[in-house]
Parts: C-alpha cells; structure tokens; sequence
C-alpha cells in the first residue's frame, strides 16, 4: 500500500499534491462494509421505521393530533376541531396538508377503514424518518467516514426517545428529516468548494457547490416555515460559512434571497387561503414565543434544564459515548451548533424535549471507538425502546435500573403510571 501511494506520488505534476484523501478512501473501512450501498441503508431504515410505526401505541403529546392530523381532516372532510393556536395564525397548514392529501387518497380509494385512518399517517411519517435515517448516515460518512456512519445509524436506530418520537406526525419530527437532509446537503457544498482538482474538473467542482448549496437553502426554507424554531439551527450553519465566503454579496443576493423569498411567497399565499385571511403565521409565532412569552403558559423550567435534564433523558445511556465522540472526532463546527441550539433553546422559559437536538448530537458525534462498548448493550436497548413504546413512555427508567441486577443484589423498582 505504502509503495502504491509512492508510486502515485511520483507520478504527480511537480507542485500538485493531487486531490485531499476523503474518508472513504483512506483505508478505514472496506470497500464492501456491513451495510453496503445507500440503497440498502434506505431499504434496512424503511423497514424499521414501518415496524417503527407500527409498535408505537403510546400517547406522547397532543400537538401530533391537534396540530395535524385533526387540522388534514378537517380540511379533507370538513369537519374537525381546530384549536386556538389555528383561530390566532400560529401555526402553517403546509405541515397538515401533507396528510389531508393522504387521507383524500385514502377517501378515493375507498380505504378510508378507521384502522387505515389511524396507521396510514403513521407510516407515512415512518417514510420521511427512514429518508432522515439515510441522510443522516450520508451525513456522518461525508464528515467522518463510512465506519463511523455505520455506527452513528446504529445509535439512532436503538436511541429510544428517536424511536418513541420520530414516526409520530409531530412538525418536530418533520422538521428534524429536513434539518439533517439539509445539512448533509449544506456541507457537501463546503467539502465540494473545498475540494482541490486539476482546472478541467474545477468549474464541475463550483456547479456541483453552488446547486448543492442552494437545495439546501430549499430544505431549509421549508423547514423553517413548517417549523420557524428551525431558524435557530440554520442562523448558526449559515453564519459560520458566511464569515468565510468570498462572494458574500453573490451569496445573499442569489442564492438566500430569491429562495426564501419564492419559499415565503408560496407558503404565506397557501396560509391567507386556508385562514381566509392575511395571516403572516412565522411574525405571528415570534409575537407570541418570543416577545410575549406565551409559551410560558404552558410551564417554564430552570435555564439549565436542556443541558441536566432533557438533553441527559433523551440520549441515555449514550451520553459518555457521545462525550467521548465530541472530543475524539474534534468536529468542532458540529460541537459548536449544538451548543448554540441548546444555549438558545435555554434562554426561552418554556422549553420541552426536541428531537432535532437530539439527531444532531447521534449523527455527528458517535465515534467507533466510542460505540463498540456499546454493541454489548444492544438486546437491552432494543429491549428498553419496544416496551416504552408499546406500553409506558417512562420505562425506560424502569428498564435501565432492572437488567444490571444480577444473583442477590437489590433491585431497585420504579413504579410508574401507566400512559393512556
């Protein structure tokens, strides 16, 4: 191997050390590995996320009913409640429309069944998770390589607040499939751009940036207007690559304002029709979350609560691993933007467990080494995200305190109040 790369070497033009090494070709991993191509990742995550779909039966929150799925029926039959956040034009109907379109298919087709009706837009959500499950192991092999993003896809897979969260019709659990196919596409522009070739295969270098750059602005625009909390995460990506740009003007005037403004055109027209009125819904949601803190309403926490309470309770057990993977992986770009969201996210009285926060944080800093420890662990994980699904949405501390008792030690048992 070593002979090989001298033999390149010498071959090269004088003054051309030939194109930077990617992960994948630097000889960690095989070119066959375990998982194989995107192909099977994507078919391996949508049979998941269906069976995902299918074992979730707990209640979680009422946003994934009256937020959607009561807003699609409502707007596909005709009747449905709508709660005071739509009478006051805080929330977008791009989100529910999605699975009205659903349940109008399902109408037309005559499967409009109860059980069809309630599982239908479950599995639809399981697809958009599996796509998210893709790019965010497309994600990690861009950053890293393809070991790492093996593992990274597995700690996502066994997270059990992913599998209780993601394949519920939550806005949080779209809006996390967009973040993450978002950002795979944002940093394919900046390793593109960064990318040194000879000049034949420049200006396909530049083409490949900018359209990569500019579907990520799309997925980005998207995902803020199903979710304007989103901005919080692309405010961080797009000024830390702004800084460094040098057609900043080019950028802004090209690129960031044609696409948001085509994006916030089509989804404010959509919103005046269905409210039957001029309805601004983001200026809306930033009065009412932000400057008059209506949230708050709904309880407040102490401004450390993401970072001792929710964020520990959410990762679990893959807390010290993803530690270890931050420091090891020293993507500090990554580090950073997860500091910044939760230090954001802090500053609001009322806060809540979000799995955009959570993906970050499995996609981008699980380590090999700090994940083979916790191969070991994987029948109890699997063990622990199938009951708190299928039975009690607590139990996972019931679960992780029973199966380490072994022979006479104590066993310690929390009892729990059963979910409806």
């Amino acid at each position: 191997m070593s002979h090989r790369r001298r033999s390149r070497a010498a071959g090269s033009p004088p003054g051309d050390a030939g194109p930077a090494p990617t992960p994948e070709k630097s000889g960690r991993i095989q070119p066959r590995a375990v998982l194989g191509s995107d192909r099977r990742v994507l078919a391996l995550a949508l049979a998941f996320r269906a069976a995902n779909a299918l074992l979730v039966r707990t209640y979680f929150n009422p946003d994934e009913h009256w937020q959607c799925l009561e807003v699609a029926h409502r707007v596909a039959f005709g009747y449905g409640h709508l709660t005071w956040e739509w009478k006051r034009g805080l929330r977008s109907y791009l989100h529910p429309l999605i699975f009205a379109a659903l349940y109008k298919i399902l109408a037309l087709l005559h499967l409009d069944t109860p059980w069809v009706m309630v599982m239908a837009p479950r599995l639809l959500q399981s697809v958009f998770a599996a796509f998210g499950d893709l790019y965010l192991y497309k994600f990690s092999k861009l950053i890293f390589n393809g070991q790492v993003a093996q593992w990274a896809l597995f700690s996502q897979l066994v997270n059990w607040f992913m599998f209780f969260c993601i394949t519920r019709t939550l806005s949080n659990s779209l809006e996390t499939v967009l973040t993450v196919a978002g950002l795979y596409y944002w940093f394919t522009a900046i390793e593109s751009s960064k990318a040194t070739s000879i000049v034949s295969k420049q200006h396909a270098v530049c083409e490949q940036s900018a359209s990569s750059r500019k579907v990520a602005l799309l997925i980005a625009a998207l995902s803020c207007a199903i979710r304007p909390t989103s901005a919080v995460t692309w405010l961080y990506v797009g000024l830390l690559d702004f800084i460094q740009m040098k057609s900043k003007c080019r950028f802004v005037l090209l690129d960031v304002i044609p696409i948001g403004a085509i994006v916030l055109a089509v989804t404010t027209l959509l919103d005046w029709w269905m409210f039957g009125s001029r309805v601004i819904v983001p200026l809306n949601f930033l009065k009412f979350n932000l400057f008059s803190s209506g949230g708050d309403y709904y309880g407040t926490h102490v401004f450390h609560w993401y970072f001792t309470q929710g964020f520990p309770s959410m990762i679990w057990t893959f807390l010290p691993f993803a530690m270890y993977g931050i420091v090891k992986s020293r993507e500090w770009r990554l580090s950073g933007l997860i500091a910044w969201v939760l230090g954001v996210y802090s500053i609001l009285g009322h806060k809540e467990f979000s799995i955009d926060v959570l993906r970050l944080l499995l996609s981008c800093h699980v380590t090999t080494q700090g994940q083979k420890s916790a191969w070991e662990k994987k029948p109890f994980k699997v063990a622990t995200f199938c009951y708190s699904s299928c039975h009690n949405q607590c139990s996972h501390v019931l679960i992780y305190v029973l199966i380490p008792s072994k022979g006479n030690r104590r066993c310690y048992v929390l009892f729990v109040k059963r979910s409806p």
